[in-house]
């Protein structure tokens, strides 16, 4: 099966650039390129492309204005190139907003430290995407902006199956993997009866997105703190906490060495750093620690915090994986497994990569498989008192 890709970009260099990096795989196929953000619609509307690269800043109609119209009128995979400083940052994240599925730093050095591993991370994340494109049932049709309450504004040709819930059996052993699906009326979790101090996400791929529509749910009255761990550049992590602060009701901050978790705060890792838990269950404090380790390719990394969450929550946590490429969090869930916590993970149909949730399903890690629409209620339910 060979995708169909569009290049976009006002600089004939770069296109170029890109053009000859995906036609290195035989599974591309750059078919056409747009010099403008007005071109890329035009061309969008008249043939099927599995996949677009988007600029950000060009003349006429710039990236993020594409994006909208794109998704309006044909609704395609896109992937953004951006700069990595703060207003690329926004201007990135607002491109996610309209509809965008991920993004990589424009500058190739900024992706790898060389060439050809640069080369092959952007033909292995437009190959996912581009999958993404043929395997999904849904696509929105409009500037998916996430509302108040975290729902998608405008969506069509929705043929999804009814909301369901893969459940394991809580007494079975973690290297089972055999699932039973479980069809609920309302998709919603009742809640366990557990007693919770911490809930912890963790995404990549698809996740800033996935993160604004669960957090948008929570009252300001939260009863627990949240970790949250996002692949994303150091540059970005800032824009984005400062982003989601302004659209939810919780308080979504930037974690920094030395904060203490309280309730209704959601801390952010910092993108390049890694983000761990000390202290007590009673006062927890996070530590910031630069990370210049060439044997831990995330950072931040979803398995090291999870992993510290689980020496000092134990089983009083409730974990989620959500969408994104690889396996992270895998270790990290594992260890909060087998202190008892509770771990959940994003359903396939719902992800924009199944990567890193199906990992711990078949590991037998996962509990309870659930579509994104319903992660938040659920949450909220399980953590409730009573």
């Amino acid at each position: 099966m060979v995708y169909k890709v569009l290049v976009v970009d006002d600089s004939s260099f770069f296109r170029r650039r890109v053009s000859d990096i995906l036609n290195k795989d035989p599974r591309l196929e750059v078919i056409d390129v747009a010099v403008n953000g007005k071109e890329a619609v035009d061309k969008a509307l008249e043939q099927d492309f599995d996949i677009i690269t988007m600029d950000i800043e060009m003349p006429v109609l710039n990236g993020i204005e594409a994006v909208k119209q794109i998704m309006a009128q044909s609704p395609t995979s896109i992937l953004m190139f951006s700069s990595l400083t703060h207003q690329g940052a926004k201007s990135t994240l607002e491109a996610l907003d309209a509809g965008a599925l991920d993004f990589l730093p424009k500058k190739f050095s900024e992706i790898a430290q060389n060439s050809d591993d640069a080369g092959m991370l952007l033909r292995q994340r437009v190959l996912e995407i581009a999958r993404r494109s043929r395997n999904k049932v849904q696509k929105v049709v409009s500037s998916p902006t996430i509302s108040k309450t975290g729902v998608a504004l405008k969506e069509k040709n929705s043929t999804l199956l009814p909301l369901s819930v893969k459940a394991k059996a809580t007494n079975q052993p973690l290297a089972d993997s055999s699932v039973q699906i479980l069809h609920k009326p309302n998709g919603l979790v009742k809640n366990s009866g557990k007693e919770y101090k911490l809930v912890a996400i963790g995404a990549s791929t698809g996740g800033p997105v996935a993160l604004q529509k669960i957090l948008s749910h929570f009252d300001a009255n939260f009863p627990l703190p949240i970790i949250l761990v996002q692949h994303m550049p150091a540059a970005f992590t800032t824009a984005f906490a400062s982003r989601l602060n302004t659209l939810c009701k919780i308080t979504v901050l930037e974690a920094s060495d030395g904060m203490i978790l309280q309730p209704g705060f959601a801390y952010l890792a910092p993108g390049g750093c890694q983000m761990i838990m000390s202290g007590s269950d009673k006062n927890c404090k996070i530590k910031i620690l630069q990370d210049d380790s060439p044997k831990i390719n995330f950072k931040p990394s979803v398995d090291i915090s999870f992993g510290s969450a689980s020496k000092i929550f134990g089983g009083k946590v409730l974990s989620v994986i959500l969408t994104g490429m690889g396996s992270d969090g895998k270790e990290g869930a594992k260890m909060l497994r087998a202190k008892g916590a509770t771990i959940w993970s994003q359903d396939e149909a719902s992800c924009i990569v199944y990567g890193m949730p199906q990992a711990i399903d078949k590991a037998g890690i996962s509990q309870l498989s659930l579509p994104l629409d319903v992660i938040a209620s659920s949450i909220v339910r399980d953590v409730s008192s009573g």
